[in-house]
């Protein structure tokens, strides 16, 4: 599929051009959703909230071959917006509860093969640092995304992200016990 073209559908108003570039990366959507949203329902929710704004808003999209990473950042900053309207802080004293019934219904709902010790402790290691900073090391790491796209995405410097993820690193390296793993 020829993105540059399909936004160039889309951007004279058509749907379904809209709806095959979304499609075209369908996963790397939804995966991105439930990172912030953090579950299936709300993740579709939000998707489809995105799919809206791109439809209204793709004629101000400058670049065709910029789609995605402005797509991305429509969905982040709606996945944000959505997370603040809603008041879904959880107290540190609410989430220790809220991590124990979670980890329960994980443990009866999935193959236990999958849940794996290295996952868990890599999860309670980001819970334990900065937002900022967890959230640059999941989009670098979990969705492979690049320092650029991921500038745009939460709209700071390259440098910033970086220094996030430096740091961010650093600290979980810190909390998990210093130089390495044996």
């Amino acid at each position: 599929m020829d993105v540059v073209q399909m936004v160039k559908k889309a951007k004279k108003r058509d749907q379904e051009a809209v709806l095959q570039l979304v499609m075209n990366q369908k996963d790397e959507y939804y995966r991105l959703a439930y990172t912030y949203m953090g579950n299936q329902h709300d993740a579709m929710d939000v998707m489809e909230e995105m799919i809206v704004i791109l439809y209204e808003k793709i004629h101000q999209l400058n670049k065709e071959e910029s789609f995605y990473s402005w797509s991305k950042t429509i969905l982040v900053n709606r996945c944000k917006d959505i997370l603040k309207k809603q008041n879904k802080l959880i107290l540190m004293s609410e989430w220790d509860h809220h991590q124990v019934n979670r980890k329960e219904r994980e443990q009866i709902n999935a193959d236990p093969y999958e849940l794996s010790e290295q996952q868990m402790d890599i999860n309670l290691l980001l819970e334990n640092i900065n937002n900022q900073q967890a959230e640059a090391i999941k989009l670098k790491y979990f969705h492979d995304l690049d320092y650029k796209t991921i500038s745009k995405i939460t709209n700071v410097s390259i440098g910033t992200v970086k220094s996030r993820i430096f740091q961010g690193l650093k600290r979980m390296k810190s909390l998990y016990g210093g130089d390495g793993v044996e």
